[in-house]
């Protein structure tokens, strides 16, 4: 078993619950087993800035599926939870990103590990920092932490006082 990253993000409808479902639904997964779930972020959007704020979370997983494997079943689920094709980096329901793969690099045309935007982007390596803050980014010489502290995004992102998802 490897164990790996999942970004969630929501802007959508009732985000904390699109969060929930999305933990369970990856829970439910063959080949998937959730060990981890960090806080809820509040944050801006990144990319396109005309659109309501997300929540964000990382969910830490152990799983014995290849990345192209991992990948189809991240895609599964948001289409599952009714998630539209809709621009790049607009408004969703639900989106689930590889964050990390165990310590692989993968850099094809469709899939990309480490994120091919983690290193810039606050409201994936908050949570992630916080479930494991001293993990290193493969092809980096940073921990979560240390990237973290790099990065240059000025996005605002904070953590929920209360958690309205129930969490795996």
């Amino acid at each position: 078993m490897e164990q790996a990253f999942i970004g969630l993000g929501t802007n959508l409808g009732a985000r904390e619950t699109n969060l929930a479902a999305a933990q369970k639904h990856l829970a439910g997964e063959p080949g998937i087993k959730v060990c981890g779930v960090s806080s809820i972020f509040e944050t801006e959007p990144w990319g396109v800035q005309n659109q309501p704020g997300f929540l964000n979370q990382a969910v830490r997983i152990h799983t014995d599926l290849e990345p192209r494997e991992l990948l189809a079943a991240c895609k599964h689920i948001e289409q599952r939870m009714g998630r539209q094709a809709a621009c790049r980096w607009g408004p969703r329901l639900i989106d689930l990103d590889i964050l990390l793969y165990g310590t692989r690099v993968v850099l094809t045309k469709d899939l990309v590990i480490p994120h091919a935007h983690i290193m810039e982007r606050r409201f994936e390596l908050e949570p992630l920092a916080e479930l494991c803050p001293g993990l290193v980014i493969p092809g980096t010489a940073m921990t979560a932490q240390q990237a973290l502290k790099q990065c240059t995004d000025t996005g605002e992102v904070f953590r929920r006082a209360e958690q309205a998802a129930e969490q795996v």
